[in-house]
């Protein structure tokens, strides 16, 4: 592997291309087809709202263009990253570990931005694989204090670690602990003048709401899941949608509004048979009927 610098242009010609994304799909909203061309050929650079929305579209942040840029390590550092993040999509920590192992000593992955996306995916595989909560938590604050060790005003990538942190929280039935770092990733995240990835925004407001319903409070979750709702609705994805529906359809028929929530509850279960997920149509059915039982 050529250790030769690498221009803004290449990179942003090769995620394009990473993503199958054509010219046109790339320019769309953002800036002309002849802009593109000319960014990837190292003539011009985009302005700074034009390169948020270039990053937002690549699903990567505007960091990872600077650091990046400065090693041609960073076709083989993004696939990596993009490969860990499939294989955690798909819950398959085994995976996500087996290269974690893998590239552990390797000098690619010794940048601070590297360093702390490896520690956050070994401290969640250190949760989802060993049970170990200690130690899982240790490895994501460890995350955290790479880039930010006052733990204050933090960044995307570190509001999702904290919310990884949150959700183990939440798994370990820690009720008080998970809401207070949901919300704190919450605050954090609302005070950024750009979200990129609005998935994280989604993550919180699940996780937040799926925590006060486990604490009986129903009324506040139902404020975060129908949030929830509109913010898939306002940004135009299907992300948690019918996880959404269906958390507020649950806390509709738990304080009495019996026919509100079924029909979200069913509104979930269409949003599933949308995206052909047969199985959690099935389960949200099959839940219904057991919550319509105790009513």
């Amino acid at each position: 592997m050529s250790l030769a610098p690498v221009s803004f242009g290449e990179i942003l010609s090769d995620l394009r291309q990473f993503k199958k994304l054509s010219i046109e799909d790339l320019a769309q909203g953002i800036c002309s087809s002849e802009e593109i061309i000319e960014y990837e050929k190292g003539k011009k650079y985009p302005t700074l709202d034009q390169l948020y929305e270039l990053a937002e579209r690549l699903n990567v942040e505007v960091s990872h263009f600077i650091d990046y840029a400065s090693s041609s390590t960073f076709n083989y550092v993004t696939a990596v990253f993009l490969l860990i993040k499939k294989y955690k999509r798909e819950r398959d920590y085994q995976a996500i570990y087996g290269i974690i192992e893998q590239e552990r000593d390797n000098p690619l992955f010794k940048q601070r931005i590297s360093m702390q996306f490896m520690l956050w995916h070994e401290g969640i595989c250190e949760y989802y694989l060993h049970q170990n909560e200690d130690d899982a938590v240790k490895l994501l604050y460890q995350a955290i204090d790479l880039t930010n060790p006052d733990r204050s005003r933090l960044t995307e990538n570190e509001i999702e670690i904290l919310t990884s942190l949150a959700i183990i929280k939440l798994e370990e039935k820690d009720f008080i602990f998970a809401s207070n770092m949901f919300e704190d990733a919450l605050d954090n995240l609302d005070s950024l003048p750009h979200i990129l990835d609005p998935k994280v925004k989604l993550r919180i407001l699940y996780g937040l709401s799926q925590t006060l319903a486990a604490m009986n409070n129903y009324e506040d979750s139902l404020k975060y899941s129908n949030l929830g709702i509109n913010y898939c609705i306002n940004n135009e994805i299907l992300y948690l949608f019918g996880e959404f529906y269906f958390q507020s359809g649950e806390s509709y028929i738990k304080i009495g509004e019996i026919d509100i929530g079924t029909e979200y509850i069913n509104r979930a279960k269409s949003i599933f048979l949308l995206q052909n997920d047969e199985k959690f149509a099935k389960l949200v059915g099959i839940e219904l009927d057991k919550l319509l039982e105790k009513c």
